[in-house]
Order: C-alpha cells, then sequence, then structure tokens
C-alpha cells in the first residue's frame, strides 16, 4: 500500500488531474463546511446570478456540521456527512469550478458525469472518527448563512485531514471498481 500522497488547497487543474480513485489523501489548506440548506442557497445564487458569499473556483466543500467547541478547543468533532443529498445542487457548483468535495458514501451519476467533464474530485472521508478529524482543523470561522447553525458555511484551515479519492475526474468510481473485484471472486 503507498502512503498517503500530500496536498493543499486550492486545488488546481494540475493536482486534481493527478489524483486517481483509490489514491489515500492528506489534505492540508482551506476547505469550507456546506450542508443540505447551504447548497441550496449556493445553488439558487448561482441560479439568480447573485454573489456567493464564498469563491467557488478551485474550492473544496466539506459536508460537514462542526459539534460545538468545547473550551480550549478550535472545533467540535467534525465528520462527514452523507454526500446523496447534496446531489441534486453539486452539478451547477462544479461548473461555476467547485474542485472538490468531501463527503462520504456513493454520488450519482449526475455528479460524477460534472467531476468528469469539469474537472473536480470526490474525495471519502472516514465516518465514525469525528472526534479524530477535528484534530486536523487548525482554524475555523463563520462565512455565511449564521441562521443555520451547525450548517452554517465555516472556512476551515486545516492540516493533513486524511482522505480517500472515491470519484476522479477521469470517471473512475472506487466504490464500484471494488465491488467489481469482488464480483469476480464470486462473492
Amino acid at each position: 500500500m503507498a502512503a498517503p500522497r500530500k496536498i493543499q488547497t486550492p486545488l488546481t487543474n494540475e493536482i486534481v488531474t493527478s489524483l486517481h480513485a483509490g489514491d489515500m489523501i492528506l489534505l492540508s489548506g482551506e476547505v469550507h463546511t456546506a450542508r443540505d440548506v447551504a447548497h441550496r442557497r449556493l445553488y439558487e445564487a448561482l441560479t439568480k446570478g447573485e454573489a456567493l458569499p464564498i469563491d467557488l473556483p478551485n474550492a473544496v466543500l466539506f459536508y460537514a456540521a462542526p459539534t460545538p467547541t468545547p473550551p480550549s478547543k478550535v472545533v467540535g468533532s467534525i465528520g462527514p456527512t452523507t454526500s446523496y443529498r447534496m446531489d441534486f445542487f453539486t452539478p451547477k457548483l462544479i461548473e461555476n469550478g467547485l474542485r472538490g468535495m468531501i463527503g462520504k458514501g456513493k454520488r450519482s451519476p449526475d455528479v460524477v458525469a460534472a467531476l468528469k467533464k469539469y474537472g473536480a474530485v470526490y474525495f471519502g472521508a472516514i465516518g465514525g472518527i469525528a472526534a479524530l478529524m477535528s484534530q486536523c482543523v487548525k482554524k475555523m470561522e463563520l462565512v455565511a448563512y449564521e441562521d443555520l447553525g451547525p450548517e452554517a458555511i465555516r472556512k476551515l484551515t486545516i492540516v493533513d485531514l486524511p482522505l480517500v479519492v472515491i470519484n476522479d475526474p477521469q470517471g473512475n468510481d472506487l466504490y464500484l471498481s471494488e465491488q467489481n473485484k469482488w464480483r469476480v471472486r464470486g462473492c
């Protein structure tokens, strides 16, 4: 097994096109949290031609909402939520420059097609280790949609967040390729 590759945001075209389904990544830099309602608001702003509260080109969205921050900590527990809940909105965001997403679970065919068409990547984060993942967050600040409480958009500065490339810009899908390996074995 290869050692994880360290990459830094913003995700440039060169970085994104070098990633392949199955690559283990340690991601550092800035990412934004955004879940269901925040995605809907971003989508609606784009369709109306309104300005967005974040700069989408080369950005990474983390499908997460932190728990309350304990004293002397940067953030409470923070882990991925199920990505398919954002799938309706995601192709429009990718079309407008979004380069990466972090979540858990399979993506829709429309999202996978948009990743391939526009050159973006979907990272899987490990569910169930939210307390450990919070240690990768070095800074957090509220950016937009404060009324959403924990689901507001926040900018996180992260160091070595462990991820796996699930869907790459070449159209590969780690979940599908691994399932196919087991089918060949007769399982």
